[in-house]
C-alpha cells in the first residue's frame, strides 16, 4: 500500500550525515529512488570528510552540494515520498521538520563533522557515519512496504531509527 520512489534526508547544516545518506540512498536503490539532500541552515558546501568518504566508496561527488531543504517545498520540487532526519536529537540539535505528508523517519547519529584531530580520525567518524547510515538503508530496502499501510510503515521506519549508533 505505501510507495516510496523518492527519499529527501534532512539535516541542519547539510554537509555531512545528509549528504552520506542522499548518496546511500541513490547506490543501494540503483535507481529506483530518487534520492535527495537538505539542511535548515546549509553550510554553502560538503564536509572534506564526506567528499572524502564518496570518494573512497567509488562515488562520484561532483552532484553533492549543501541546500536549503527550502528549494523541496516550491511548486517545481520534485514530490517527497519520504522525509529522512540524521540530526542527533541526544546531542540537542535542532532537526528541520519537512512541511507535508511524506512518510517521516527520524534516523538520529552523531554528527561526524565534529570529529577532531588527523585526517585519519575524522575519516574514521564519517567511515562510521557512513557504516550506521548504510545498515539504516539496507534495511529500509528490505522492507515490504507495499504490504504495509502508512502506519505500519511509520512503525518500520521508527524501528530503523533505533538501530545501533541511534542518537
Amino acid at each position: 500500500m505505501v510507495e516510496v520512489r523518492s527519499v529527501l534526508v534532512l539535516c541542519t547544516g547539510n554537509s555531512a550525515r545528509s549528504i552520506l545518506g542522499e548518496a546511500l540512498f541513490a547506490q543501494r536503490s540503483r535507481g529506483k529512488i530518487a534520492a535527495y539532500s537538505a539542511g535548515s541552515k546549509p553550510k554553502g558546501v560538503p564536509h572534506p570528510g564526506a567528499l572524502r568518504k564518496l570518494v573512497a566508496e567509488g562515488i562520484d561527488t561532483a552532484p553533492f552540494r549543501s541546500k536549503s531543504w527550502t528549494e523541496f517545498t516550491g511548486p517545481d520540487a520534485p514530490a517527497i515520498d519520504l522525509a529522512v532526519t540524521v540530526c542527533g536529537n541526544a546531542a540537542g540539535e535542532a532537526c528541520p521538520v519537512f512541511p507535508g505528508t511524506p512518510l517521516r523517519a527520524h534516523w538520529g547519529l552523531p554528527d561526524p563533522a565534529d570529529a577532531t584531530g588527523s585526517e585519519a580520525e575524522i575519516d574514521a567518524a564519517f567511515a562510521e557515519t557512513w557504516r550506521l547510515l548504510d545498515m539504516r538503508v539496507a534495511a529500509f530496502l528490505a522492507l515490504d512496504l507495499a504490504a504495509m499501510d502508512r502506519a505500519q510503515a511509520q512503525e518500520a521506519l521508527a524501528a530503523i531509527g533505533r538501530m545501533e549508533g541511534a542518537a
